[in-house]
């Protein structure tokens, strides 16, 4: 045997090993479940073995010795042992991280039989489905008539509070220090306005940015599985077969599904967008809309400690500061409660104390500056 028929056994009977391994933990896993999960790790299993049993064809061909079956690695059974004191879904993560790290192992492998590259990349994807908890998707005209589901999906109304909340405590602690120090109105007023002017237009470019990314890289991720529903259907369906099983559905059912959607490639992508990457090609977002929402929501928010110091200054304009922005955010805090469900009491006297906190802290640190200086 030469030197690189010696490397093809050794490589045989490494990825020999790898599949044993990957087969006895799928084996215990399945031993565990029960139902339609159990039905799953089984076929995981017997794939494994199947990819076994053709490393165990070539070096038999070879003339070499096939390696006799070998015990679990310790990784296999400490894994096996949590999943059976704990539960499964505990170790699914886990499972799925090496099941992703080597998603690749074949795509180079000259030796693979064909689709064995394909089957060790829907491990990964199986194991996702299985992890994740049955959330059938709700058709927008529920989510419209029970109005309690207050769930932010979009992230939209978040972006704005945040934005009125930062806009509020950032440029209130900026007025304040610059009222500690000793300054004149011009000067308070100056850098009031200079600090909305400057926090509304750094939050609508990095939101921009932001948004033109995140839009960007979930229209390529559709792209991609528009490419996958076109190129390799039959891959697609197996996806969408296995994720009706891991929600439920027996195989019989979920490969009628399957077949329904896969039917029509439009439904297919849109389907798959939804349930496999969690997006909806309807609402990527707008990168303009986002930047102009985060700017006029951080300057709704800054404007308010400006207002007194456009009619008056001194002592007089600064107590009247003080006291709107205390009603500011404490109506911030309150309206953060009343839409999480929680009390708006707390919520709003939470918000209070965080923000008066900051500006106490920033009109400490100007009347120290403006008391050296001066």
């Amino acid at each position: 045997m030469n030197q690189g028929e010696a490397n093809d056994v050794r490589r045989w009977r490494e990825l020999l090993a790898s599949e044993r391994d990957a087969a006895a933990l799928y084996s215990r896993l399945a031993d565990i479940e029960s139902g339609e999960r159990r039905k799953i790790f089984e076929e995981l299993r017997a794939i494994e073995q199947r990819h076994a049993g053709h490393w165990e064809d070539k070096l038999r061909n070879a003339g070499a010795e096939i390696p006799s079956t070998a015990r679990a690695s310790l990784r296999t059974w400490l894994v096996a042992l949590a999943a059976r004191q704990i539960s499964t879904a505990a170790v699914l993560p886990l499972i799925e991280r090496g099941e992703r790290a080597d998603a690749g192992m074949y795509d180079a492998e000259p030796d693979a039989a064909p689709g064995m590259a394909a089957e060790e990349r829907s491990h990964a994807r199986t194991l996702s489905r299985l992890k994740d908890e049955p959330r059938p998707t709700a058709p927008r005209e529920i989510a419209g008539r029970e109005g309690w589901h207050r769930t932010d999906r979009s992230g939209s109304l978040r972006a704005a509070v945040f934005g009125v909340s930062d806009g509020l405590v950032s440029n209130a602690a900026l007025v304040m220090g610059f009222a500690g120090s000793g300054s004149s109105r011009t000067a308070i007023l100056l850098a009031g306005i200079a600090g909305l002017l400057a926090g509304a237009f750094s939050m609508a470019a990095g939101e921009y940015v932001s948004m033109s990314s995140q839009r960007e890289m979930y229209q390529r991720e559709i792209s991609l599985e528009a490419q996958e529903v076109a190129e390799k259907p039959e891959e697609e369906h197996a996806e969408l077969v296995l994720l009706y099983r891991a929600k439920g559905l027996d195989r019989a059912d979920a490969e009628r599904l399957a077949d329904r959607i896969m039917a029509d490639p439009e439904v297919a992508l849109d389907t798959l967008a939804r349930e496999e990457l969690g997006l909806d090609p309807e609402a990527l977002g707008s990168p303009w809309s986002a930047a102009i929402s985060s700017l006029l929501a951080f300057a709704s928010g800054a404007v308010v400690v400006v207002v007194p110091y456009l009619f008056a200054g001194g002592t007089a304009a600064l107590f009247v500061a003080i006291g709107i922005v205390t009603l500011a955010l404490f109506g911030v805090g309150a309206g953060i409660g009343l839409l999480n469900g929680r009390s708006f009491l707390r919520s709003g006297l939470r918000q209070v104390i965080a923000g008066g906190l900051a500006a106490a802290v920033v009109f400490g640190v100007g009347h120290l500056i403006g008391t050296t200086v001066s």
